[in-house]
């Protein structure tokens, strides 16, 4: 479709078909970094497993065999993405039955496998267990999706993730109906106790902050009461982080913003769980975020079987 090339000018529905075009091809578009990092991610899962050789593999026969992964438990799927990327460097034929972030129940064939024998018995660990951490994550999230959706707050994860499994985990956390909080420590200032201990006047050293970061960086601060709040809103804070606040104290929070800076993002974070998320995102806040969507899940079942060839 051809578009006029001074974009204000779109009409309202010539803009929403350039909208759906720019995405179709972004979608269709595989970054080759993302590619790369998947690849070094399964062969090392790979050779942890494999080791020196695959032993069955060499004393048995080859033949094309069809597998599936069944489950044994309820979840919700997430893994696809790097199982896919590994059907690709061996060979291995795919269909899905359920898609990342799909509900499964237990009795569901979820894959279906299609390869050379040696291959598939060789990279059975490492696909399940893929499979499993992903989705063991993603159902855990959802479970505090469906807390927190009634009330419109984000939930967020952390960087409580296992180390050089940050990707991967806050992957399966956006398969479960999670939104990632920042990657690292390069892509949003963030504030916390400790960084406070360290700086003398926050007002002064907001203003420097705010020459030296990139421009699109956000700047967050964790505060542990009102009076907090009130000297980080004044001193530019785009997010502010209620941590380990009484729900109370948090509903004051949000009243306070509300009046007098309406614009600042608000975070609620500590003890966080099942039990206690619904009542903390009843106080207003705009994101809540917790580490448990990782570090408490547990695992689901999921097992694969060969059929009769």
């Amino acid at each position: 479709m051809k578009y006029n090339t001074k974009w204000l000018q779109f009409d309202n529905n010539n803009f929403k078909q350039f909208i759906k075009d720019c995405k179709d091809i972004i979608i269709s578009i595989k970054p080759k970094a993302d590619i790369v990092l998947k690849r070094k991610f399964i062969e090392d899962v790979i050779s942890e497993d494999i080791g020196r050789g695959d032993l069955f593999s060499r004393i048995s026969h080859s033949k094309e065999i069809r597998a599936y992964i069944i489950a044994k438990s309820d979840g919700v799927l997430a893994g696809a993405e790097y199982i896919n990327t590994m059907a690709s460097m061996y060979n291995l034929d795919l269909k899905w039955l359920f898609l990342d972030g799909e509900s499964f129940k237990k009795g569901d064939k979820i894959l279906y496998i299609f390869g050379n024998s040696k291959t598939i018995l060789s990279l059975e660990r490492s696909i399940l267990d893929i499979v499993l951490h992903a989705s063991s994550i993603a159902t855990l999230t959802e479970k505090f999706v469906q807390k927190v959706k009634p009330y419109g707050v984000k939930l967020l994860d952390t960087r409580k993730t296992r180390p050089l499994l940050r990707e991967f985990e806050k992957y399966a956390v956006r398969c479960g109906g999670g939104i990632n909080h920042r990657m690292g420590l390069d892509d949003c200032l963030m504030l916390k106790d400790t960084h406070l201990k360290t700086i003398d006047n926050l007002k002064e050293f907001m203003q420097e902050v705010k020459k030296k970061i990139p421009f699109t960086s956000k700047i967050e601060i964790e505060c542990e009461s009102l009076d907090m709040v009130k000297n980080a809103m004044e001193a530019g804070a785009d997010i502010v982080m209620c941590d380990n606040m009484p729900n109370s104290e948090i509903v004051e929070v949000v009243s306070f913003r509300n009046k007098n800076y309406p614009h600042i993002l608000l975070e609620a974070s500590g003890n966080v769980s099942l039990d206690t998320i619904e009542d903390i995102a009843k106080t207003g806040v705009d994101a809540i975020s917790s580490g448990a969507l990782i570090h408490q899940a547990n695992w689901i079942d999921l097992s694969m079987k060969v059929e009769n060839v």
